[in-house]
């Protein structure tokens, strides 16, 4: 998987899709969640016309507007809530992984391909995708990039897997045209076969204008890592996220402000169990408690609903799980298959996957 492997007024559109997000919190019996034949909410699956392509990059902007980045040099976009989604797939590409995108509005957006040593790149577009810019190329063989994260709109951040057993951390202060390697000073050793997860673009995410997470597997603890100085200095917490395997670990985090943070993983091997894949914290992730009912198997992505306080989705490759009490208790409302999920503002939620399937909660 790693290697190999997002107040004011609400339109008439925004209102429904918060009746839809709000049905969500009724009892399933009520709601009908499990799909488009229970009558309640459920994922309508938008045709992107590329079913060869796995999206594991999913930037949602509103209703109306996503970005897709996957498999093949792949990136989509679309400005009508799905009914159309224009390929703006940088030319050369084809060869390339993408496995994460960061969006800022319909025309500009930053995505992220990896793999080793010249395989792990980030390019940025100002125009809707019609032209892009490569903005990095990585000359270390040793290195291997995992996800980006933004900030604002000219503060970011990479992850990278350690490297002289360090997470390697890339920073940008202008949108993502330019990057530098920050000194590796302030990060905490890294445990013998630790990494991150290419598996959703969530295994580095931010609250506010200093706080950064990362999510890490394939040691003897998954960990979780958190700098308030925009990645200058990080300190590490176990989580109780199985791990001691190379397929274990913390995939996604999703954290509703610099306090409270969910965790989800497992093990990403479909003939492996994944108990305790969830967890929990309220403390900024200083510590993690252990979901009481997790999800029933590996999830991969992780979105807080708009503007709740206690609702969240998982989802993975069998199915999207729901917690109404905060990440306490999980349970599974869809079982279609999505690697990655993003909620917006205006109370949209968009998730992506293998098969080129996007899709947007609706009712």
């Amino acid at each position: 998987m790693r290697r190999r492997g997002r107040t004011g007024r609400l339109v008439a559109a925004g209102v429904a899709c918060g009746a839809a997000l709000a049905a969500l919190t009724v009892p399933s019996a009520e709601a009908g969640t499990r799909g488009p034949d229970g009558g309640g909410v459920h994922w309508a699956v938008k045709d992107t016309g590329t079913p060869q392509v796995r999206f594991r990059g999913l930037a949602a902007v509103d209703r109306h507007t996503a970005w897709l980045a996957g498999t093949g040099g792949t990136v989509l976009r679309t400005t009508d809530g799905g009914s159309r989604w224009r390929n703006v797939s940088p030319p050369g590409a084809g060869g390339l992984e993408f496995r994460d995108v960061e969006a800022f509005d319909a025309r500009h957006a930053v995505v992220l391909a990896i793999g080793e040593g010249e395989a792990s790149r980030v390019y940025r577009t100002d125009d809707g995708g019609a032209t892009w810019t490569e903005s990095f190329r990585n000359t270390d063989p040793n290195a291997f990039y995992d996800c980006l994260a933004f900030l604002d709109r000219r503060n970011g951040l990479a992850l990278g897997d350690p490297v002289d057993g360090k997470f390697r951390i890339l920073s940008t202060g202008d949108g993502g045209r330019s990057w530098r390697v920050l000194p590796a000073e302030g990060m905490p050793p890294a445990l013998d076969g630790e990494a991150g997860f290419a598996a959703s673009g969530q295994c580095l995410v931010t609250s506010g204008a200093r706080d950064v997470w990362l999510a890490t597997g394939g040691g003897a603890h998954a960990r979780v890592l958190h700098s308030a100085d925009r990645g200058l200095t990080w300190t590490a917490a176990d989580t109780p996220v199985p791990a001691g395997d190379p397929a274990r670990g913390v995939f996604a985090l999703a954290f509703r402000d610099r306090a409270h943070g969910l965790a989800v993983g497992g093990d990403y091997r479909p003939d492996q169990p994944s108990p305790h894949a969830a967890a929990v914290t309220g403390d900024g992730g200083r510590t993690w408690t252990p979901a009481a009912t997790p999800p029933p198997a590996y999830r991969s992505g992780a979105a807080w609903l708009p503007h709740s306080r206690t609702a969240a989705l998982a989802v993975g490759p069998t199915g999207t799980d729901l917690t109404t009490d905060g990440g306490r208790t999980w349970r599974t409302i869809d079982t279609g298959s999505y690697d990655t999920v993003s909620c917006t503002p205006d109370l949209s939620c968009w998730a992506a996957g293998e098969q080129g399937r996007a899709a947007r909660l609706e009712r």
